[in-house]
């Protein structure tokens, strides 16, 4: 996570105590009385939760969420409004947990306005020392001008400050940007003072200077190669100018007996509480799908697994039964092949449910990449440069690449969501696989990416 979206958490975790004292000052007129002090610690840490997990929800803590002051505050009334359901709900639940009602719609009014100004005021820590950083990118060929482009200019905590050049790299124009040369690295970091230096030569062999990189590392300079950069920025891997090596030194890509055994155990647990929650619905989307089309209620087909083995995945069938009578192909924006139920069912993704009973099989994870078709991993193998490592881990009903990414139906899309699948992959982890359920939960409620 950047710094600028931590530093917005922590300011709004301090505003929540603050909000909740000076609720507790404009209901009791004191912070010290008998009924003020039955307000305790964990009240507060509560109370700072729900907004904080409300915030998650209505993406005040997006990496892209720069936004416009009306735009800002109709997202925190939301999150406000979020906030009232499950602190009434939770509080008839656990009146231990009470704050009083007169306390907690004081304490929300106060913590929605000043959320709105600290969100607002935000982006002017980047100005501070110490919180902008200066990057000079070592050379200014392809590579090096993605990451420039990459480093956002709104709402972030880094400053392009120019490009070393390489000789080899061949310039974007004339010298645009450039503010030294491959011959005097650690004289131009020593004038310009970086934080970060990223190293974006396409070819190092017998080109990188390591002794000038070497100095400006022991003077504290942090020295960063472009692929582990854009990595960190984008939450996914910059698939095509990856190179064997890279997987083998880089770090991740290493999944434990435990992390097995976890996973596993995760996916038993998730998938039989989603078929008891479901069942009392299922009956009643298996009698919706007959009555709207002829055809099987259930849609089975052959899916690409871990290892590349061919499993049998079971969805609600949300297209016409003659859908794929001139072969296969990906489903596309407004496809007339869906059926009216079906847009119902894809919308809020309850065609998934039956996916639940692979999960409990065992030829799915509840989390991971998403299975494909035989016909179409063929050609993107072919097409797409480490397409088939994606299968080194079970595929799953919800994945990264299908909360940061919209629905793919293109070779171009598919490479894209491997970057994505690629990320999860070599950072595999409880706290990730915990980070796309929830982020899962936000795409189901608000209706994206499906078609």
């Amino acid at each position: 996570m950047r710094k600028s979206l931590v530093i917005l958490l922590i300011g709004d975790f301090f505003l929540a105590g603050l909000a909740l004292a000076a609720g507790i000052l404009l209901r009791f007129g004191t912070l010290t009385g008998s009924e003020a002090s039955e307000i305790g610690g964990w009240q507060l840490l509560f109370f700072a939760a729900v907004l904080l997990f409300s915030g998650f929800f209505v993406e005040l803590y997006s990496a892209s969420g720069n936004y416009r002051r009306m735009e800002l505050a109709v997202r925190v009334f939301i999150g406000l409004c979020l906030s009232f359901v499950i602190l009434s709900a939770v509080y008839y639940i656990f009146p231990s947990l009470l704050i009083g009602r007169g306390v907690l719609l004081s304490a929300l009014l106060i913590f929605g306005v000043t959320q709105i100004i600290w969100h607002s005021s935000s982006p002017l820590l980047h100005v501070v020392p110490g919180f902008a950083q200066k990057i000079v990118i070592l050379g200014n060929g392809t590579l090096g001008k993605q990451i420039e482009d990459l480093i956002p200019r709104e709402r972030n905590n880094f400053v392009f400050a120019g490009y070393i050049k390489a000789a080899a790299e061949g310039p974007m124009g004339p010298d645009k940007n450039v503010v030294g040369t491959m011959d005097n690295i650690f004289e131009t970091v020593s004038r310009i003072k970086p934080n970060k230096i990223i190293v974006s030569l396409a070819e190092r062999r017998g080109v990188l200077p390591v002794k000038e990189i070497l100095k400006c590392k022991l003077s504290g300079i942090e020295v960063i190669d472009a692929m582990n950069f854009y990595e960190r920025l984008t939450g996914k891997l910059l698939v095509e100018n990856i190179n064997p090596s890279w997987f083998i030194f880089s770090s991740g890509f290493r999944v434990t007996r435990f992390m097995c055994f976890y996973k596993r155990v995760l996916d038993v647990a998730l998938s039989l509480t989603g078929i008891i929650l479901a069942a009392p619905l299922m009956p009643l989307i298996a009698l919706a799908v007959r009555l709207d089309s002829p055809g099987p209620v259930f849609f089975r087909q052959e899916r690409v697994g871990k290892g590349e083995q061919p499993f049998t995945l079971i969805k609600f069938r949300t297209m016409r039964n003659d859908a794929e009578k001139n072969g296969a192909v990906w489903a596309c924006k407004d496809d007339p092949r869906v059926t009216k139920v079906g847009h119902i069912l894809r919308k809020t993704r309850l065609d998934e449910i039956p996916q639940l009973f692979n999960v409990l099989k065992g030829d799915m994870s509840f989390v991971g990449p998403r299975p494909e078709r035989p016909e179409f991993v063929e050609t993107l193998k072919e097409k797409i440069p480490y397409y088939s490592k994606r299968h080194f881990v079970k595929p799953g009903v919800t994945g990264w690449a299908q909360v940061r990414y919209p629905y793919g139906a293109s070779v171009e899309d598919s490479l894209e969501k491997l970057r994505y699948d690629l990320y999860y992959i070599k950072n595999f982890s409880i706290f990730l696989d915990i980070l796309i359920i929830l982020e899962t939960i936000k795409v189901v409620l608000f209706g994206r990416g499906a078609r």
